[in-house]
């Protein structure tokens, strides 16, 4: 997949476990908003390491 692809996915998790944090705050469910943060924590990952992925590819570009 590409490194765009994977980023698009990661902001779109980010922003589901936004809106799952910002409802469980409403309702007073606090599971939800710890599960809604790991999502933006999981989704942050997701981005993070497709920007690395394309800082590698390149460097590794320039190198040839």
């Amino acid at each position: 997949m590409s490194e765009s692809k994977d980023k698009a996915k990661g902001k779109a998790q980010e922003m589901k476990g936004k809106a799952q944090e910002q409802i469980g705050e409403t309702v007073g469910d606090r599971r939800m908003q710890a599960e809604g943060r790991g999502e933006q924590v999981a989704g942050k990952a997701k981005v993070t390491a497709a920007e690395a992925m394309r800082r590698m590819k390149k460097h590794g570009d320039d190198m040839e």
